[in-house]
């Protein structure tokens, strides 16, 4: 799957299809399934390998998204959609991963604009994991642990209201099991005597980076279940005919149900499933990331091949397959990517201090650890999608005397975790919290990945500094200054994707602590910018601008969110009357408007004008450039703004 494994974001879209020729079914050959009197089971298995078809399709055309999970649960779908749902019923993913598996059945059934299936993780498309805006997308989920939370608040509201009383059908992954919120949920369910919540756990055994009993064992989940007084069954989650079993029984005493559906991850393409994995093989390879070009051909043939047997089994026509050339997406000029560089600079961390322990959150692969968890295997913890965990183990590390460094998802670790990483900062010791997939892209898995808020929350922490490298190059000397030289606990934010390497970056060391790099010259106004996304645009802004009006906008990039060196900044705005911040972040509390209280308390704005840009609402999904240019931080819209200032 692309470059996954060398620590190419398995959420960052990339280009692995060029020259291909992409295939999908049309709606008409799903309505003539569905019209033909096939038998249900039979229907219901061709359906279903015509969805993986198009799910495959839908993945490749985006460059990224969930096959694996997608796969695995395609069957479970496939039956409750066609057999089992009633209008007044809800069905919705509480692991979100396998959005685009259930975009297909929804395509293919019309509950979708069937032209949707053209516009997977596109502006005004469909986003990366689940939301309540898309039809047939009854909440938002991609944050895990909390599907059985919400659909606790439909019933109470169906209740409430006297609505017709449906079903709530909620779909879980076995990873997710790992999160608290999980198991907080399925005890006061017990209070429903009605029947009407069912949970089905896609026990497919693999989770992001590897096999779930390797990370965290989930043991025996029927007793589990049982213990908090729910009706358990268990099956073969490919066998329709034991599905429709399930599905048939009714509840005993009315008590919510779960059903653990044994799945195969990736089924229905031979190599992609988990089961084909060699002896010795650690990760899965096809959790996320598009296929590259022969996996999406080898794919298709066998996929192609299996509904070709199916139509000829039934005596029904084999349905045409349509191609068409798509866009293809190219990576960046001259990329520079930061989490190989991170990778390097904590390695030699660990080399050269024993006490440095690394945790990881399930995205081994994301994070870059793989080479740290290699060479030091008694210093890494992998704590599974379990990140309050994770964070407090942290803590009591650092109060034992050692120096750990805490890995996740930006958006997950620092929100989910935000009591237990105050806790820590009350104690006075030293955690470093490193958070990759931060900011606005990649902006195809939806909200829910897209770290915007880190930094409110985590600017305020008493001792705790929140830094982002402006280039790989300043990662190695932010990193020994938040482990050997601060006293507090940081937070290092890291962009994941790859960015252009503007020849002004190259090599930037870090400054002093809350200051910046003059990166470029201008006497009228002053644009202070974070993050490598942000500062590629703005300097690219500049150099679009007419020689007049460049000639004023003065560029100062930082590193340091809630760090200001007020005396340095009242040198560096010398001669400007406009202040301008820009941030990959929402512009409330976000670095921007940390910056600029600093300064009005300090005395060095100076009857500036001060304008704070950055986001003001939930961003959207789509391919970076279209969502760049949406938020107007592309390099266009950015010197348009300028200039109307000038």
């Amino acid at each position: 799957m692309g470059e996954q494994v060398t620590y190419s974001l398995s959420e960052a879209v990339q280009e692995t299809t060029a020259g291909t020729w992409l295939t999908h079914l049309d709606h008409g050959a799903f309505q003539a399934l569905l019209a033909s009197a096939a038998p249900a089971l039979e229907k219901t298995a061709l359906f279903a390998q015509m969805a993986r078809l198009n799910t495959l399709y839908m993945v490749a055309r985006a460059g990224s998204g969930h096959l694996g999970s997608s796969f695995s649960s395609m069957d479970i779908v496939s039956w409750l959609y066609l057999n089992v749902l009633r209008p007044e019923d809800r069905y919705y993913s509480s692991k979100g991963h396998d959005a685009p598996g259930l975009y297909a059945v929804h395509t293919a059934l019309g509950l979708l604009p069937y032209e949707r299936i053209h516009q997977l993780r596109r502006l005004d498309g469909l986003t990366g994991h689940p939301d309540v805006h898309t039809p047939g997308s009854f909440t938002n989920t991609g944050s895990l642990g909390m599907g059985v939370s919400k659909a606790k608040g439909f019933l109470a509201a169906d209740d409430l209201l006297a609505r017709t009383p449906g079903r709530v059908f909620v779909m879980t992954g076995d990873g997710e099991l790992q999160e608290g919120q999980f198991w907080e949920s399925l005890a006061t369910a017990m209070r429903r005597t009605d029947g009407r919540l069912h949970v089905i756990v896609d026990h497919n055994k693999v989770q992001s980076d590897t096999f779930v009993a390797d990370v965290n064992d989930l043991g025996d989940l029927e007793a589990k279940f049982r213990a908090f007084g729910w009706d358990v069954a268990r099956c073969d989650g490919h066998d329709l005919a034991a599905l429709d079993a399930w599905c048939r029984a009714e509840p005993a005493g009315g008590r919510p149900r779960a059903l653990i559906a044994d799945t195969v991850k990736g089924r229905g393409v031979s190599f992609m499933e988990h089961t084909a994995m060699t002896p010795g093989q650690v990760y899965y390879k096809y959790h996320s990331g598009a296929p590259v070009r022969d996996e999406y051909l080898a794919a298709l043939e066998e996929l192609g091949g299996d509904i070709e047997r199916r139509s000829r089994a039934l005596g029904l026509a084999v349905p045409t397959a349509h191609k068409l050339e798509v866009e293809p997406l190219r990576p960046p000029p001259n990329p520079e990517r930061m989490i190989p560089a991170y990778t390097e600079a904590l390695m030699a961390q660990a080399a050269a201090n024993p006490r440095v322990v690394a945790l990881d959150a399930d995205l081994v692969l994301d994070t870059g650890l793989i080479p740290f968890k290699d060479t030091y295997p008694d210093r890494f913890v992998e704590c599974g999608i379990a990140e309050q965990d994770m964070v407090s183990q942290a803590g009591t590390m650092a109060l034992g005397g050692l120096l750990p460094v805490v890995h996740s998802f930006a958006c997950f670790l620092t929100t989910r975790a935000a009591e237990q990483i105050y806790n820590n900062c009350t104690e006075r010791t030293k955690v470093v919290y490193v958070g990759s997939l931060a900011g606005v892209l990649p902006a195809g898995p939806g909200h829910s990945h897209q770290s915007v808020r880190d930094v409110t929350g985590m600017a305020a922490l008493p001792g705790l500094a929140v830094i982002e490298p402006l280039c790989a190059a300043q990662i190695a000397p932010l990193l020994d200054w938040a482990m050997n030289r601060h006293d507090g606990s940081a937070y290092l934010r890291l962009t994941s994707i790859p960015y252009v390497a503007r020849p002004e970056l190259a090599g930037l060391e870090a400054p002093v602590c809350g200051r910046g790099h003059r990166m470029a010259e201008g006497s009228a106004l002053a644009l202070v910018v974070s993050s490598p996304v942000m500062c590629v645009q703005a300097l690219a802004a500049r150099d679009l601008l007419p020689p007049a009006q460049r000639a004023l906008v003065r560029i100062i990039a930082t590193p340091w969110l809630n760090r200001v060196d007020v005396d340095w900044y009242r040198g560096a705005l010398a001669g400007t009357r406009v202040l301008v911040t820009l941030e990959n972040h929402y512009r409330a509390s976000g670095s921007g408007s940390h910056l600029v209280t600093e300064l009005a308390i300090g005395g060095a704005l100076e009857g500036r004008r001060v304008l704070t840009w950055g986001l003001d609402d939930v961003p959207p999904c789509g391919r970076n450039d279209e969502v760049l240019a949406r938020l107007q931080f592309d390099a266009d819209s950015l010197a348009k703004r300028l200039g109307a200032l000038l």
